[in-house]
């Protein structure tokens, strides 16, 4: 199963109290469900908001289940920005 690093950015980071963890799943969903069971609560409801980035390519509208994550990877968590 590829291992790589989550990365929380603004108000993820500050819900899950930290910046960044690892993930041992093969696909988006997985790495999230893991998310979830370690951090209930606030991050829970953030990253329904959250846009994600694989390895630098936004995710989009894909459902989480087809993206396939990579040995080594980075997974990026996005909250909503305010401003442009």
């Amino acid at each position: 199963m590829p291992a790589g690093i989550i990365r929380y950015w603004a108000a993820a980071k500050a819900a899950a109290g930290t910046a960044e963890e690892p993930y041992t799943a093969a696909t988006l969903a997985e790495a999230l469900d893991a998310v979830r069971e370690r951090h209930p609560g606030e991050l829970t409801r953030v990253l329904q908001r959250c846009s994600f980035l694989i390895d630098g390519d936004p995710v989009g509208t894909r459902g989480h289940e087809t993206v396939r994550l990579a040995e080594g990877g980075t997974v990026e968590v996005l909250p909503p920005f305010a401003g442009g």
